[in-house]
């Protein structure tokens, strides 16, 4: 407890830039935080997600010292801050917690495949439904405070692209758009809507973590 500080995750905050030193890890309590990839053009795409489930950083307990993503707050909430050096100390001694954190590793490794291959292989419309059930898992509410420039982004496409992909849902009754919000109305049917690799991740993360995941 000594070595943790809790601390405040506004939106968009940048809690560690690509390629800039690991000097500490995150353990969000609240919110959502998007491990994002960034190219020689400026342009990202979001590669996972990391609720209270997870851990911002998690690599450093490999040694990594450089961060090899831009970890951005998506929707705002509060995080337990911990240094690089007492999180490798505290895996290397103490057993149970090193468990917890390799059992994260795989799940989140397996997010990440899934992910990649789910941006090739799903129309935007089942990668929307799937996108919106994995925030609403993370932050307990079914109104998410997104935009549709933020849905092109995530999602990697043009921005009238996934604004048809949403106005679709919002037809069919599974969703509610606003200004600056995105509700979820019918969950259930949403997930009918989503790709498989939605279940399959929830799946992965329940068999590598049952009694933590979200």
């Amino acid at each position: 407890m000594p070595h943790l500080e809790h601390i405040p995750c506004s939106r968009e905050q940048v809690l560690t830039e690509i390629d800039a030193p690991l000097d500490h890890v995150f353990f969000p309590d609240s919110g959502v935080v998007s491990v994002m990839a960034v190219y020689s053009d400026g342009g990202t795409i979001e590669m996972a997600t990391i609720g209270r489930e997870g851990c911002a950083g998690v690599h450093a307990v490999f040694g990594a010292s450089k961060s090899s993503a831009r970890y951005w707050v998506q929707i705002p909430g509060s995080a337990t801050k911990m240094s690089r050096a007492a999180f490798t100390r505290a895996a290397r001694l103490m057993p149970s917690f090193r468990n917890l954190v390799y059992a994260y590793v795989q799940a989140f490794t397996e997010q990440i495949l899934v992910s990649g291959a789910c941006n090739g292989a799903h129309s935007v419309k089942e990668r929307l439904a799937r996108w919106l059930l994995v925030m609403r898992d993370r932050s307990d509410n079914d109104a998410l405070p997104i935009t549709q420039n933020l849905l092109a982004e995530m999602l990697g496409v043009q921005r009238p692209t996934v604004t048809n992909a949403a106005r679709e849902l919002e037809r069919e009754g599974l969703i509610e758009r606003g200004r600056q919000q995105i509700t979820i109305i019918d969950r259930q049917r949403l997930e009918r809507a989503s790709c498989e690799c939605y279940q399959f991740v929830r799946t992965r993360f329940a068999l590598h973590l049952p009694k933590t995941y979200v």
